[in-house]
């Protein structure tokens, strides 16, 4: 099916209920009388839908695809046996202890706002990616197509002679159904022990999501999600003054528009390719937290304290905005580094564990001053790491990826910017890595075997047809000698305005801004 990755994605509902702090909320209310949950009180106007609330350490309703949402509210509508929704009554707010997900998907379907509706728009500040208003779509067309929408059930009740028997015979037992409702007594701390207990059962929380919830009130989950929604979306720093909100809010949306943009589009077709990979993924929010931690040297979340005032998150977020900046951008400090060479497998596959190993890299440069050595040494080492890609691929099939794979990816690319600097050709490198212990596993033959029965071309072969032939001549910078990517190109004078360069066509010149601004001066 043509783009059925699609149907893969998920789809955010995140905005549907809203969060409340367990802790500012009034008396726990007495009275539990509510047995059911009907359609008509998700309406927007409804008292119920008024009350609901997520607790603020809710992770994201943002992990059922389009069928899984399509296919519950047939299952709703059909009278299936729903499982109880779990709720807590707090003042004037009912939190959704577990059945956030299923109650934002009937949301949905009733405001038919998959993502990209009103009250998502107002949530994330008209500011949704994209790939968010695509799943979304693909979810209302697919519900549309399944059960119709809401409104045409409603419609079908007062024109019951104009309008489809399946929808009529629908709208007249949406009176009768409902989903049953189990209620969490006693205070705060009893009812957040529910939550934890409920949502850790059969794995039913992302280890990402776990890590974040544990430590939400910290400047590493903090900044991690003010970076995942470009500062958009829960304020989960809104306790903060409002200076300090706006400096999270403004650097987060800078570190994210520098390493999701453009948006990565698959088969690959071009090489103006993100930094970071697709922004919209269920890995996005783990390699983000990951960046933060490794940036701010942090090993566990455990470790930190509760950030009270919003400062050492804005140091997090200006820490590895510094990181971003030498990775990608027009910043004065911007390496420039092109995605495709760096941070892309030869078929298109995004490798997290190599855009941490350059940021451990960077890291490592800084305290070393050794940016100058690095971009004497790039054309060479970019046209290494290019020729022999495969032994990324090797060195995450020994360390089984994750965070455990980038310290060896770091230390290859330093090894080998070492020996360039020392004057050694590509077969004394190889030679050296066969007597390396580190890396003496590495094979530099091509040991993949992309043969296939298939007659019809997969996505990845398509992207890596694509990206052979784009990198055979790239533009490159007139200064290093190394790629350069769309989003880091400046304009350099041959001859320096201070020496009387002029500004015309003859004395220009395409350059990385580090060696446009410190390189050549």
């Amino acid at each position: 099916m043509k783009d059925s990755w699609i149907y893969m994605q998920p789809a955010n509902l995140d905005a549907l209920i809203p969060r409340e702090d367990f802790e500012v909320t009034a008396e726990i209310a007495q009275s539990q009388s509510i047995q059911a949950i009907q359609i008509r009180d998700l309406e927007r106007d409804s008292f119920l839908y008024y009350q609901l609330r997520k607790p603020d350490f809710q992770r994201e309703t943002s992990e059922w695809d389009p069928k899984r949402i399509s296919d519950f509210i047939q299952s709703f509508l059909s009278g299936d046996l729903i499982p109880a929704i779990i709720l807590w009554n707090s003042g004037p707010y009912i939190f959704t202890i577990d059945g956030a997900h299923r109650l934002s998907a009937l949301i949905a379907w009733v405001l038919d706002d998959y993502g990209d509706g009103i009250v998502s728009q107002a949530f994330f500040g008209n500011g949704i990616p994209d790939e968010q208003r695509e799943v979304a779509q693909t979810t209302r067309n697919l519900v549309k197509k399944l059960v119709g929408t809401y409104t045409d059930h409603k419609y079908a009740i007062q024109n019951q002679t104009k309008v489809p028997g399946d929808i009529l015979d629908r709208a007249k037992k949406l009176a009768s159904l409902a989903i049953q409702v189990q209620w969490v007594s006693g205070d705060v701390k009893k009812a957040e022990a529910s939550f934890f207990k409920i949502n850790q059962q059969a794995v039913r929380v992302h280890k990402t999501e776990l890590r974040l919830l544990m430590s939400r009130s910290k400047a590493s989950a903090l900044a991690a999600r003010a970076v995942m929604r470009s500062g958009t979306g829960h304020k989960y720093w809104s306790r903060f003054d409002e200076g300090n909100q706006q400096k999270i809010e403004e650097i987060a949306k800078e570190i994210h528009d520098i390493i999701f943009t453009p948006k990565l589009e698959t088969p690959i077709k071009t090489l103006d390719l993100p930094v970071a990979g697709p922004g919209y993924s269920s890995e996005t929010l783990t390699l983000i937290l990951d960046l933060v931690n490794l940036i701010n040297d942090i090993k566990s979340e455990d470790k930190l304290d509760t950030d009270a005032s919003g400062e050492q998150t804005i140091e997090f977020l200006m820490n590895t905005r510094k990181i971003a900046r030498m990775i990608s951008g027009t910043h004065a400090s911007s390496l420039g580094l092109h995605p495709a060479v760096y941070f892309y497998s030869p078929q298109g596959r995004y490798q997290s564990t190599s855009f941490l190993a350059i940021v451990e890299l960077l890291k490592d440069f800084r305290k070393r001053k050794y940016f100058n050595t690095f971009t004497n040494e790039r054309m060479k080492f970019e046209d290494f790491i290019l020729k022999y890609k495969d032994f990324i691929q090797q060195i995450n099939n020994k360390h089984r990826i994750g965070m455990r794979g980038y310290m060896p990816i770091k230390e290859l690319y330093q090894f080998i910017i070492e020996k360039l600097a020392r004057g050694c050709d590509e077969d004394e490198i190889l030679k050296s890595l066969k007597t390396d212990r580190r890396f003496s596993y590495l094979k530099a033959d091509n040991i993949y075997n992309n043969e296939t029965e298939k007659k019809e071309f997969s996505r990845e072969i398509k992207s890596e047809a694509f990206l052979r032939e784009a990198l055979k001549s790239p533009i490159r910078c007139k200064i290093c000698g190394g790629l350069i990517h769309k989003n880091s190109i400046t304009i350099d004078h041959k001859d320096r305005k201070e020496d009387g360069g002029l500004g015309n066509i003859d004395n220009a010149q395409l350059a990385h801004p580090y060696c446009n601004s410190t390189v050549k001066n």
